[in-house]
């Protein structure tokens, strides 16, 4: 038994490794300063963010990037607070500001991919770039993204999210935990096997989105307005999607403020997982879940004496190490921090991601007050 959970845990770490080499493949990019030319439609979807609305909207109004190339395009799923009446307020005090607020019309069982499906139509931007409500975006994030357009001449674009505020422990494992995903995310674009993003940093050209049929093929699924649409978007022309790594394009969004919180996210995220076109992606996500879980019962056994002490931290040591080895470059560019509380995040982790791996192929989870089956 013991051999086969090291197995399990060394097959982890060579493919982490691999990853590891390919994130150092993504170089990152300095923006120069050039003539903006792309016409970007920022979409944010949202459902009673009245809490967060504002720091959004003043990120907007801090952009720096000429007002006649962008427009925000607002899409309200059902909110029962004062988000609409803080967007009237804000677009009466902006009035230079192009700002569209759209009903959110159900058409599927993903209420996000309707909702961006109801915005793309109308958008008058050549490029789509989608956020969440309760982000802030960086005042240099579109004028690096259309630097890097005119340079590269992508189709689409994923980009990191941090969050912001990450205090306390809670905070930290939130932090480490998306920054461990953001490293396998530009670990794997530098493979050339790209299958993960995040909907709080994406862009894609309007053309492209018309070309794929949008979000068809995964409407039956809640979340995955980023990956399934990504993923889609890598089979058909793997050579125009890029990763951005620019500091200066690095968004920020809120920490959950909850353990029941955080799990349900986790959930919805882990959920995509069984669904993934990408052979790499579902290879990956099994590994993982099968090292985390070969951990656990190599301290369940080693603690009953079933298999030898030195064999179990073995068996730890090499996932802790290659965790480390994995996170800490994408921590230190992400943040610019050190990666303190990371050996009891590192001992709670293994734990946490096999029940969030469980309950994503058996439960439900609650996500904006609704209730969805995985």
């Amino acid at each position: 038994m013991s051999i086969v959970l090291l197995i399990v845990v060394l097959i982890y770490s060579v493919t982490l490794w691999q990853l590891i080499a390919g994130y150092q493949k993504i170089k990152t990019f300095h923006p120069q300063k050039t003539t903006p030319k792309t016409h970007f439609s920022i979409v944010v979807p949202f459902r009673n963010e009245a809490e967060n609305l504002p720091r959004l909207l003043q990120s907007v109004h801090e952009l720096n990037y000429p007002l006649e190339l962008f427009e925000i395009i607002l899409v309200d799923d059902a909110s029962e607070d004062t988000s609409q009446q803080i967007i009237y307020q804000w677009r009466m005090n902006h009035g230079l500001y192009h700002v569209t607020l759209l009903e959110n019309i159900r058409r599927s069982g993903s209420p996000k991919k309707d909702a961006i499906g109801r915005a793309v139509p109308i958008a008058k931007g050549s490029w789509i770039l989608t956020t969440d409500a309760d982000c802030v975006l960086p005042p240099d994030w579109l004028m690096t993204l259309d630097d890097y357009i005119q340079k590269q001449q992508p189709e689409m674009i994923a980009a990191p999210v941090i969050y912001e505020r990450a205090r306390g422990f809670l905070g930290q494992f939130q932090q480490l935990d998306l920054v461990s995903l953001q490293a396998v995310t530009m670990g794997s674009f530098g493979l050339g096997l790209g299958f993960m993003a995040n909907a709080a940093n994406l862009g894609y050209t309007k053309n492209l989105f018309q070309q794929l049929g949008g979000f068809e093929g995964s409407l039956s699924q809640p979340g995955g307005d980023d990956v399934f649409l990504l993923q889609k978007a890598v089979a058909q022309c793997p050579e125009k999607i890029h990763y951005l790594k620019a500091k200066q394009a690095i968004v920020k969004t809120q920490i959950e403020q909850s353990w029941s919180k955080l799990l349900s996210q986790r959930i919805r995220w882990a959920a995509k997982a069984t669904h993934y076109k990408s052979v790499f992606g579902r290879d990956l996500a099994l590994m993982t879940f099968a090292a985390n879980l070969a951990i656990l019962l190599a301290a369940f056994l080693g603690c009953f004496g079933w298999i030898s002490l030195e064999m179990t931290a073995a068996i730890w040591l090499v996932k802790v190490v290659t965790d480390y080895a994995m996170t800490t470059q994408a921590h230190g560019f992400l943040t610019g921090k050190s990666m303190w509380l990371w050996i009891p995040a590192s001992v709670l982790y293994p734990l946490f991601a096999t029940l969030v791996a469980l309950v994503s192929l058996t439960g439900k989870y609650r996500w904006k007050g609704r209730t969805y089956s995985v």
